[in-house]
């Protein structure tokens, strides 16, 4: 990437016909810290990477709580994340207290999509530099797993992975997601972890430390499983004998849902 005399801003059209100031938003997600999310037809789960500054630092937060029924993965700038976080609670809440039921999921996410697209079309603004996996279960409408990205963008998938290194994670589950149908909760988040671990940076390994994964589903609130409770699973995807499948594998979106 450079610069040129149409990245200066977001409502400037190269003669391409690109917006490069959105472009380049979408690439701080590319760059941020891998997440994956996957669905049964009971239950979802996201799982995240977490980073820290050094080894003197703690890890940074990746998976956030929206409500009881909904959670996000985030890959990006984590301040624009808790940012619109803190909007998507505020949403659920007003929605809560209005018609005294939970906020469904694709209303949510179709009003964060118009959220985003906004910051593309104002000249005083800067779209947001994070990608999010919202993971939710409607009792209506079941499991669902969403992404969102800076261009406005939304889409359903039955499992996906967004982030730094994350076309390995995105190979493993393009090979097994149309057996999760029917998968209990307990696989699904194994399917997560040995997703993620071939995410992992060099020569490091998934540790309680730098691993997030979270589910939600029929009779089951929203949970953050990380340390020591997530070390459970740790220990069995090392007796399985490690990281997860196949390495680069094909672009395409093999697993959205239409």
């Amino acid at each position: 990437m450079f610069r040129n005399q149409y990245d200066t801003d977001v409502t400037v059209w190269s003669p391409e016909g690109r917006l490069l100031q959105v472009e380049y938003a979408m690439e701080s997600v590319k760059q941020g810290s891998a997440c994956v999310g996957l669905r049964s037809s009971n239950y979802v789960v996201i799982g995240a990477l977490k980073r820290s500054v050094n080894e003197m630092s703690s890890h940074q937060k990746k998976i956030m709580e929206i409500d009881s029924h909904m959670g996000i993965a985030i890959a990006g700038l984590t301040a624009d994340a808790r940012s619109l976080a803190k909007w998507m609670r505020n949403e659920c809440l007003n929605h809560k207290y209005v018609y005294g039921e939970s906020m469904p999921s694709k209303r949510l996410c179709d009003d964060l999509a118009d959220r985003h697209q906004r910051t593309t079309q104002t000249y005083v603004r800067r779209p947001y530099g994070v990608g999010l996996l919202v993971g939710a279960y409607d009792e209506a409408t079941g499991p669902h797993l969403y992404q969102t990205c800076p261009s406005g963008n939304v889409y359903e998938y039955f499992a996906t992975s967004i982030g730094a290194r994350s076309q390995s994670a995105k190979t493993y589950l393009e090979k097994h997601y149309e057996g999760f149908d029917n998968t209990e909760k307990e696989e699904l988040i194994m399917h997560a972890l040995r997703a993620l671990s071939g995410c992992v940076q060099g020569d490091g390994e998934l540790n309680k430390d730098n691993g997030s994964i979270a589910v939600v589903g029929k009779d089951q609130k929203f949970i953050l499983i990380e340390n020591d409770e997530l070390s459970v699973y740790l220990d069995k995807l090392d007796v399985e004998g490690g990281n997860g499948e196949g390495e680069g594998g094909n672009d395409g979106d093999a697993m959205e849902e239409s």
